[in-house]
């Protein structure tokens, strides 16, 4: 009989095989860890879109101004990242509400990151302060830097209906 001690270990041709699948799967993996890296990215820019809209509102809120009916866009920082936010100022179906929405952009694209909108409500004071005091209680925009005879603004209500 020929008993000749065979040598133990792989063949050139399953290292080969192995080397492959191996190689299939690192690819695979970094794609994944590719796209993982992108959305993160994106994501962690949203929030901070986000966050910047929130202190907007947050802004407009503690002032306890009754904003004017117009556009405003300004730049904000937030986490290291450069930011444009653009704030527009509308009328209600209430004439004592003022719808205000703010866009976040990236400072330099017009791919909106976060919009949120939010409702200011007309205080008692803010009812009697002098139209040419930012006081605007009439529908369509306005702005305090347009010539010529501006509309009346309308009285607010004098009862406030029951709850």
């Amino acid at each position: 009989m020929n008993c000749a001690p065979r040598a133990a270990g792989f063949t050139l041709v399953e290292i080969l095989v192995a080397l492959a699948v191996l190689a299939i799967a690192l690819t695979a993996t970094a794609r994944s860890l590719g796209g993982a890296l992108d959305t993160t990215a994106a994501l962690r820019d949203r929030t901070l879109a986000r966050w910047v809209a929130e202190d907007r509102l947050a802004e407009l809120e503690l002032r306890r101004e009754w904003p004017d009916l117009d556009v405003k866009e300004g730049d904000a920082d937030m986490g290291g990242r450069a930011f444009r936010w653009r704030q527009e100022t509308g009328v209600t179906p209430a004439a004592r509400m003022r719808r205000v929405e703010v866009s976040v952009f990236l400072k330099g694209t017009d791919s909106t990151l976060a919009k949120l909108t939010g409702f200011l409500e007309q205080t008692a004071t803010q009812a009697l302060l002098p139209a040419g005091l930012g006081s605007q209680t009439g529908p369509g925009p306005q702005t305090g830097s347009q010539p010529g005879p501006q509309p009346a603004p309308q009285p607010a209500p004098q009862t406030e209906p029951p709850r």
